[in-house]
This record gives structure tokens, C-alpha cells and sequence, in this order.
């Protein structure tokens, strides 16, 4: 294809607390060939009442390319764009799970019917979250692409000798559905370290206190340094209640770490044979893993092993050219 395609990335502005969805697409849009045009586009006002996001439509409006990609989050912002050019990312349902009444069907309309009716194609970012997707739409299955989520060259394969003595676990997150309070109570019993990245509540510094936890507690880490805690671990934690994806489950196999996780909604199709799974509403499931993990070498050396493997389905240029092939459709349709 000689001619330039514009394709604009039209973005959330973004929080402090979250950035994945940024990350996500700046290592798509590096990855673009020289004859894609990768243009992004940050809206000015966050997503909060009516008003802000009138602006953000008209600003949307205002700035569409030879491809339109909206890049999750603000899934409304298609409404105001051109159907035959854009390209909607849905990375979860889990504004279904948290409304209801008037809320929900308001939000389902502005956020899924609607946006989902302007859209040429839809990615989600895994088969879990396509079939969450398909039971609250009507949407065409045909046009919903499942395109999973990069794993970051920063995260390298990093040999440690494993601490079976006190061993350091990683918890990266600390919202309601991270499930911290459950993993708090299946190693109460547990000689470890727990190293936990992100703002802790006062629910959960109560319970670390009252099981006598050992732990430390990091907030706002760069990259770096993020990717440092997993060099620095033993086992990595991930025992959540809801995920569109997964990303510490790819980052633990591509360090070469052993992961424990969940085995509901995305994580198992995302872990393959590369994690411990676990019913993340029993603790002793968890406590169960987590001690498996730490006392059966074999066990733990193929996970490690698997895990080098699995992550090679989230090579950064293969997914980059999954987004690029839609790119070239749209632009292809078009002359």
C-alpha cells in the first residue's frame, strides 16, 4: 500500500492512577509502518457529566482521519464519528457489573448500543471479554476482532534463585477486584513478604495489621521500577475477581516468574498451562496454590518454563500488525 493513512488514536485524557490504555496503544502506534500516519488525539476533559462530554464529541468530531480507532474507556466518543471509518477497542464489561436500573440501561446505551452501531469493526482484548460483550449486545459476532494486549520488551527473562523460605509475593493493584483482602487471609498462615504496588484502603492496611502480615507498600513506581519488583519477587500474585485481560500474568511468564491466578473469566484463557489457577472466593484454594507453588520444584520450574512460552503470544510487532491489518481494511474500503 504506497498512499498515507491517517489513523487517529483517540485517547481518554488521561488519570495519574491508570495508564494502561496509554500504554497499550503508544507501543501500537510506534510500531505502525512509515505509511501509516499515526496521529494521537488526547481529549482536553475527562469523561465526568454531561457537559465535558458533549466537548469531548465535538471534538471528536472534529478531529477524525482516514481511520478512527477509539482506544477504550470512552467508548461513546463513536457516536460522533464516521461508521465506515472507525474502529471501537472495548476492554471489558465492568461497568455492567457495578449499575444498575436507570443507570445501567443509560449506560448501556451510550457506552455499547450506540458507539457499537458506529463502529466498522470492535476489538476486545480476549475471548472472555467477546463473550461478555455478545451477552449484553446484539452486536455482529463477524465484526468483533479479539486482538490481545502487548507484553512490554521492559519485562525480560530474569533467573532467580527461589526463596522457599519466606519467599516475596507481588501484588500489582489494589482496586475492589484485585481481591487483596482474600489474599491477605490465605497467607496469614504463610511465612512471606508482601510486596503490594498501589494505594492501600484503610480496609486493607486494617486487615494486613489485625494477620500480623508481613509487607511493604509502593505507589506511583515508573516502569523501571515496576519491572524491577518483578525481577525482585518470588511469586506473583494475581487472584482477582473480574479481568478483560490479565497483563501481570504475561509480565510474571516473560520474567520468568511463577504466577498464581485466577481460574474465571479471562485469566485462564490468557495463563494457558502458565499458572497456578485458583478459585479466587476460596481461601483455601488460594492458601493451596500458593503453598504448592512454593514447596514442589517440579511444579514450580514448569510453570516458569510454560510461562516463557505463553508470553510469545503477546509479541508487541505481532500485535501491532493484528491492528494494522483492520487499519488497511478500513483504508482499503474506502478508495
Amino acid at each position: 500500500m504506497c498512499r498515507k493513512i491517517k489513523v487517529v488514536f483517540f485517547q481518554r485524557k488521561p488519570y495519574n492512577f491508570n495508564k494502561s490504555v496509554e500504554f497499550i496503544f503508544k507501543d501500537v502506534r510506534s510500531r505502525m509502518p512509515d505509511y501509516i500516519e499515526a496521529v494521537l488525539k488526547e481529549f482536553s476533559y475527562y469523561s465526568k457529566g454531561i457537559l465535558y462530554r458533549i466537548a469531548i464529541l465535538w471534538e471528536a468530531y472534529k478531529n477524525q482521519g482516514d481511520v478512527n480507532h477509539v482506544t477504550g474507556d470512552i467508548h461513546f466518543a463513536a457516536i460522533a464519528l464516521k461508521k465506515n471509518k472507525t474502529i471501537l477497542t472495548i476492554l471489558d464489561c465492568s461497568r455492567f457489573a457495578n449499575t444498575k436500573g436507570i443507570k445501567f440501561w443509560l449506560l448501556k446505551y451510550f457506552w455499547f448500543t450506540l458507539p457499537l452501531r458506529k463502529s466498522r469493526f470492535v476489538t476486545v482484548i480476549s475471548e472472555a471479554t467477546k463473550n461478555e460483550l455478545l451477552r449484553f449486545t446484539n452486536y455482529s459476532e463477524k465484526n468483533i476482532h479479539v486482538i490481545y494486549v502487548a507484553v512490554s520488551t521492559d519485562f525480560k527473562y530474569t533467573p532467580k534463585e527461589f526463596n522457599n523460605k519466606k519467599p516475596l509475593i507481588l501484588q500489582v493493584g489494589t482496586a475492589a477486584n484485585k481481591n487483596i483482602e482474600s489474599l491477605i487471609e490465605a497467607i496469614k498462615e504463610i511465612p512471606c513478604h508482601l510486596n503490594i504496588v498501589g494505594v492501600l484502603s484503610e480496609a486493607l492496611l486494617t486487615k494486613l495489621k489485625k494477620y500480623n502480615i508481613s509487607y511493604s507498600n509502593f505507589v506511583n513506581l515508573s516502569q523501571e521500577a515496576i519491572v524491577q519488583q518483578y525481577i525482585n519477587c518470588d511469586i506473583i500474585s494475581f487472584v482477582s475477581t473480574y479481568e478483560g485481560f490479565g497483563m501481570p500474568i504475561v509480565e510474571a511468564n516473560a520474567t520468568g516468574r511463577p504466577v498464581i491466578t485466577s481460574n474465571i473469566l479471562s485469566m485462564p484463557e490468557i495463563a494457558g498451562n502458565a499458572a497456578c489457577l485458583v478459585d479466587p472466593y476460596d481461601i483455601k484454594s488460594i492458601s493451596n496454590g500458593i503453598l504448592r507453588i512454593i514447596n514442589d520444584d517440579n511444579y514450580r520450574e514448569s510453570l516458569i518454563q510454560n510461562g516463557l512460552e505463553n508470553c510469545k503470544r503477546f509479541d508487541p510487532q505481532k500485535i501491532a500488525d493484528e491492528y494494522l491489518r483492520l487499519y488497511k481494511q478500513i483504508a482499503e474500503q474506502q478508495a
